[in-house]
Parts: structure tokens; C-alpha cells; sequence
């Protein structure tokens, strides 16, 4: 049968799909790939044969795991190794050899049935190439071969050209199938139609073609090898009985599937994303119990690498190091900030004082693979340099379904989020980073229902505000001292505010510490500046480090969040409506002022306002003396609030924290809203 039509045609009335035994191929294809890689041949210095080195990765677990599967497909692969022999004693006959291979394996898929003919002849082609590296270990052999002029090489590389063809077409084939199993693509019309039965022909074909070269090398006299081809290193003339009859090259097989790769990889990336809201939002069954599946999801999910890292040691970790943790999944593009980095470790440093207080942090950068370039590369080494928790070693292994899912679901947009996932890797909470920010190590375990324990029993007090950030000011209010915090950065204003707050403070005959605490807005080196100006004039007191100004401010935003989450409003929460305030303070082209005494006793106004109220202190200071400085400063202040105002709050657009409305914390009429673009750089 010369035909190729007519051998497609048998190929496809052979085949029996009612009775397919489906196997997984793909480990079996991988080892077949490492056994060929071995035998892959190459001459030393005399001319003879010598094995190259492997290159398998896989682990003693993946080997046993094979083993077992082997085990019962041992038989097929036996007998079609006796087949590859037989034609090979019996002279060649390629086509009864076809038929009878096709018979063999008729009841088993169309790519099983490559990869197990593929299987036996690995088994074929390794004990030819062992047996001649054991000969040639024995000198005396080696030098009569070299006498003898016994060098296959020409043979050998002809050989491995055509094992290298087979092996190609039998990965594009098994990649091939496995898309129209995955509905990818339809293999039901030409030309895609064809390429099974073609596939099957030309790895069969090719394979007993292999076999019969290797047979005659193996013979005492090379006349019939000789014979068989017209010029060294050429494959037998019957290989192939017609090579026109073969009209699809290797290359045009691997052409047309990458013409199918696009959508492959959209499928694929599909069924990733519905696989990980399934995985996330759907019901734990009791037996998923396990948060290394989860981890495993959005890390990588390849269970013999090391995908973690901690960032100081340079230690590498498996994700099994985090089975039955809490863990808090840091999430972030690599514009996190060395203040976030700093607050985040000295929170995670203080876990280490309580025994029921245990989670562990794993960082997740979100890149974009596309833009990816060795400057970026360096900005993700710095930033995982400082960090002692664990990171993915490598942003670029977290896949695409991934990074959309983290931003369409767990709605990650630049600004870093933390999701808690509980011991059996279900998610406690969307972003625990406002818990962290607020309360720290009291928010363990990092749940929504926690949250809204510890709001519960909390009020608006001066420890909320400052918690975490000075213990300098807890020790005020131990002392019963007046605290004054203030902010903004108009210089001007901060002068005469002090000197006002000061002389108050000595009419009053009391202790007063003033305490400057920024703006949100200011980059490093405004807050600098106006640091070194309250320093030199001797001012106040101030925070030297940036990362204090930054983390009060952050913690402030925090608090907002947390709030909107649990739908509280400035109408209903009395904590959130000071929060609220003091952001439009900080919003304003102004300063603020915020004076306490002990943990409760408050009173607050815009810059202006506190500094007209202090200067007229004369005016109340009996009634101050009388019934305290800080209530009556409170209704001085609210005695003098004009209905004229104008009140701004600014919030990040990028955070997904944004109200629809929000009511303006000095009148209670809805604030309206705009945009602004804005850019600061030290």
C-alpha cells in the first residue's frame, strides 16, 4: 500500500472509539523525551560513541508516581516492542508491521497511541545505545573499532535526525488533541481534520523505519546497511515508500497549530480565571481543608519548586511551608512605598511577643510581564531585598488568569491591598490592610467579623489616633497633660499658631505639648523643610521621620475605609464624622489644630479659626479656669464657626474605597465631587 489517502483511511477504520482507554500521556512523554536526550549521540576523539548528559527535572516522587502508572500499560508497550523486533529480524516488512501495530493499540486514544509506539521504541533505541556505551568502556574493543574503522557516527546522526522529526510531531500531536478536548478547537474540518490520522502515519511509519536502521547496524556485516542507503548518514531508501506521498512536513504541522495558539491561550486563560472564582467563592467542602491548593492556584502550580522566597536571607521555600498558616497575601504593584514596607515589619516583628498571635506574609508583585525589562527586575530585587517575609522569587510565574482575577475580584488597582486567607485557604478578608494599619496584631486573625468586634467597643480617642505611631503621647496622657496636634504647611501660620497656643497655655497655668504631625499631601522633603523651620525657631515638637507623618495620615485613610466597608456614614458614626473632618482639614489649603487632655476630652477647628480662638483666650480664660480648658475651647470654637465655608476631602482615585457620597463634616449637605491630577516627587 502505497497510498497515503488509503493508509489515513485504515488508520481511521482500525481505530475503535467505543472501547478508548484514556492514558495520561504527558509524563509518559516527558521521560520518553528524557531517554532520547540521553542517547542523543555525539563522537569523542577516536570516533566512537558517547552519551550526552540528561537534563530531567523531575522528582524521586514523580518516578514512583510513573512507575505506577506504567504498570498497567506494560503490556501494550511489550508487545509493540516485539513488533519494532520482529520486523526488524523478519526483513522489513513495514506495511504488515503498520497494520499490526494499528491493531495493537486500536482500543486506545489517537495520542496514546503514538506515545506508546513512541514508548517502545524509546525502550529499543535505549538498549541499542546502552549496550554501545558498555562496549566501548572496554579498551581493547575501542581499539579494534578504531582499526576496524567501525564508526557509526554518520548512521547514528541520521538516526537522530529522524527520532528528533517524531518526537516534534508527537508533542505538536498530543498538544493538538488536548485542544480539541479542551474545545479550543474543532478538529472536525480539513485541514485540522486530517492531521490525525497523518500524525498517527508518520510516527508508526517513522518509528518502524528507526527501528529497521538501528536492527542493521547491530549485525555483524554492514553490506546490507551499506546497501540499503546511497550515501553515508542517509535514512534506508524504504523508510518511506513514497516520500511525495507525505505532503505535510513537520513544519507544516507545527505552523498550523500555532495559527490555533491564540486561542488556546485565551481558552485556557478562560477556564484559569472561572477555575479561580470557583476555587475562592464557592463552597469549602469539608475534605478542602488544605490552604497549599489555594496558594497553589495563584502561585504556581507546579507542586516540585520553590516558588518563595525570604527576601532578606535569600532562602528559598516550597509552599508547603505555609499548610495550615494564616496568611496574609500582600499584594502590590512595585510602587510600594519604603513606608509600607517599614510599618508592615515592624507589625510583623511585633507578632513574635504573643504565642496565639501566628499568620505569616507572602508578597504577590503584579506585573506586567509585556513591559518587563532589567530596571523593573531591580526594583523587584530592592523592594524583596527589605522584606523578611516570604515573595514569589519571580513576579513573571504568577500567571495572567491570575493577576485578573486579583484585580477584577479581589479589586486590586495600585494601591496595596492585603488578603487574608484563613488556615483552609479560605479568604477572611478582601483587605485587612486598614485592621493592620489601625489596631496592628490586634486585628489577628484579620476577618471582617473581628473588624467589626474591635469598632464596637471602640470610641474616638486619642490612643486611636496616635496608636502605634508614639508611645511618647500615651505617656502625655498618662501624666494628664494638654496634647495639641496640629498640621498643614503653611509656615506662616505654624508661627503664629504655636506662638498663640504657647501664651494660652501660660494664662492658663497649664501644660501643653505641641506636637506638628504634617499633611498627607507633603512629599519628604516639604516635611522637611517645614521640620527644619519648627526646629531652628524652636516651634513645637515634630517628628523627625518621614515614615511617622506618613503612617498618622495613612492610618486616618484606614480608619475611613474600614468604616465605609461596614456602611457606617458621618450621620450614623461618630468616630467616622472626626475622621471625616480631619481629612477635610488636611484636604484644605490650610492648617488645623486638635487639642486633648487625657484620652477623651477634645476640641478641633480649621487653622484659622483655632488661631483667632487662642488669640482671644483673655475673653474665656475665667470660664476656662471654671469648667476646663478643653470644653469650653469647644464651644468657643463651635460659638464662632460662620455658616461660609469651604470644605475638601481628598482621596486617592485609584483606592477602592471611594463613596458614592460623602457629607461634608461641617455642615452635613452632600460635598460634591471633582478630579485632580497631581504629581510629587522629591
Amino acid at each position: 500500500m502505497t497510498d497515503l489517502g488509503l493508509w489515513m483511511r485504515q488508520i481511521q477504520a482500525i481505530h475503535d472509539p467505543s472501547e478508548s482507554y484514556f492514558v495520561d500521556v504527558k509524563p509518559i512523554l516527558q521521560l520518553i523525551d528524557e531517554i532520547f536526550y540521553q542517547t542523543l549521540t555525539h563522537q569523542d576523539t577516536d570516533g566512537l560513541l558517547i552519551g550526552d548528559t540528561g537534563k530531567y527535572a523531575g522528582t524521586a516522587q514523580d518516578l514512583t508516581t510513573l512507575d505506577d502508572m506504567l504498570q498497567g500499560l506494560c503490556y501494550p508497550i511489550q508487545k509493540i516492542y516485539s513488533e519494532l523486533s520482529c520486523q526488524c529480524s523478519g526483513g522489513g516488512d513495514l506495511n504488515a508491521s503498520m497494520k499490526e501495530l494499528l491493531k495493537t493499540l486500536k482500543c486506545y486514544t489517537w495520542e496514546t497511541k503514538v506515545v506508546l509506539t513512541l514508548a517502545a521504541f524509546a525502550v529499543y533505541n535505549g538498549e541499542f545505545r546502552l549496550m554501545a556505551q558498555l562496549r566501548i568502556k572496554n579498551p581493547s574493543v575501542k581499539y579494534v573499532a578504531i582499526l576496524k574503522q567501525l564508526s557509526v557516527k554518520c548512521q547514528l546522526k541520521a538516526i537522530d535526525k529522524i527520532i528528533e522529526s517524531i518526537i516534534k510531531v508527537t508533542k505538536c500531536f498530543v498538544e493538538y488533541v488536548e485542544m480539541i478536548q479542551s474545545n479550543c478547537i474543532s478538529g472536525d474540518t480539513p485541514p485540522l481534520s486530517d492531521i490525525i490520522p497523518l500524525a498517527v502515519y508518520l510516527v508508526l511509519r517513522g518509528t518502524l523505519a528507526c527501528a529497521f536502521h538501528i536492527s542493521v547496524l547491530t549485525q555483524r556485516s554492514r553490506d546490507e546497511y551499506i546497501a540499503s542507503t546511497k550515501e553515508p548518514g542517509e535514512l534506508p531508501s524504504h523508510a518511506y515508500e513514497n516520500k511525495d506521498d507525505i505532503p505535510w512536513e513537520l513544519t507544516d504541522l507545527a505552523d498550523l497549530l500555532d495559527k490555533c495558539h491564540p486561542r488556546v491561550e485565551e481558552k485556557r486563560h478562560e477556564e484559569y480565571y472561572k477555575n479561580l472564582k470557583c476555587l475562592f467563592q464557592g463552597p469549602h467542602q469539608d475534605q478542602d481543608l488544605d490552604n497549599v491548593k489555594y496558594l497553589r492556584a495563584l502561585i504556581s502550580r507546579k507542586a516540585d519548586t520553590q516558588p518563595l522566597e525570604i527576601g532578606t536571607s535569600k532562602s528559598r521555600f516550597y509552599l508547603k511551608e505555609l499548610r495550615e498558616r494564616q496568611v496574609l497575601l500582600l499584594i502590590s504593584d512595585l510602587s510600594l512605598s519604603n513606608e509600607e514596607i517599614v510599618i508592615l515589619d515592624r507589625i510583623y516583628k511585633e507578632r513574635q511577643n504573643s504565642a496565639e498571635v501566628k499568620y505569616e506574609i507572602v508578597w504577590l508583585p503584579v506585573v506586567d510581564a509585556t513591559t518587563w525589562d532589567e530596571a523593573k527586575r531591580f526594583r523587584f530585587e530592592d523592594l524583596k531585598s527589605k522584606m523578611p517575609w516570604y515573595a514569589v522569587h519571580d513576579p513573571l510565574i504568577i500567571e495572567p488568569p491570575v493577576i485578573q482575577f486579583i484585580r477584577n475580584d479581589w479589586h486590586f488597582d495600585k494601591k496595596m491591598i492585603i488578603v487574608s486567607l484563613d488556615p483552609q485557604g479560605r479568604v477572611s478578608s478582601l483587605n485587612a490592610i486598614h485592621m493592620l494599619w489601625v489596631w496592628g496584631n490586634q486585628a489577628f486573625p484579620f476577618t471582617d467579623e473581628k473588624e467589626q468586634v474591635l469598632w464596637n467597643t471602640e470610641s474616638w480617642r486619642l490612643q486611636l489616633v496616635a496608636d502605634g505611631i508614639d508611645p511618647t503621647i500615651l505617656d502625655w496622657i498618662e501624666k494628664g497633660k494638654y496634647i495639641c496636634l496640629y498640621g498643614g504647611d503653611d509656615l506662616e501660620w505654624i508661627r503664629k499658631f504655636t506662638e498663640s497656643a504657647k501664651a494660652a497655655a501660660r494664662l492658663a497655668g497649664m501644660s501643653l505639648e505641641l506636637l506638628y504631625v504634617g499633611r498627607s499631601t507633603a512629599t519628604r522633603e516639604q516635611i522637611r523643610n517645614v521640620n527644619k523651620v519648627i526646629e531652628t525657631e524652636n516651634l513645637s515638637l515634630f517628628w523627625p521621620d518621614y515614615t511617622s507623618n506618613w503612617f498618622f495620615w495613612s492610618r486616618m485613610d484606614s480608619m475611613r475605609c474600614s468604616k465605609a466597608k461596614h456602611h457606617m456614614t458621618v450621620e450614623n458614626d461618630e468616630i467616622l464624622k472626626e475622621v471625616m473632618t480631619l481629612l477635610s482639614y488636611d484636604g484644605s489649603d490650610q492648617g488645623w489644630a486638635m487639642v486633648w487632655r487625657g484620652s477623651n476630652e477634645t476640641a478641633r477647628a480649621n487653622g484659622q479659626l483655632t488661631l483667632h480662638t487662642l488669640d482671644e483666650f483673655e475673653a474665656w480664660k475665667d470660664e476656662a479656669a471654671e469648667s476646663g480648658f478643653v470644653p469650653i475651647l469647644s464651644d468657643e470654637l463651635k460659638r464662632l464657626t460662620k455658616p461660609q465655608h469651604c470644605t475638601s476631602l481628598i482621596i486617592p482615585a485609584f483606592s477602592p474605597d471611594i463613596p458614592d457620597r460623602v457629607a461634608c463634616p461641617e455642615c452635613g449637605r452632600e460635598m460634591e465631587k471633582f478630579i485632580i491630577f497631581r504629581c510629587c516627587h522629591d
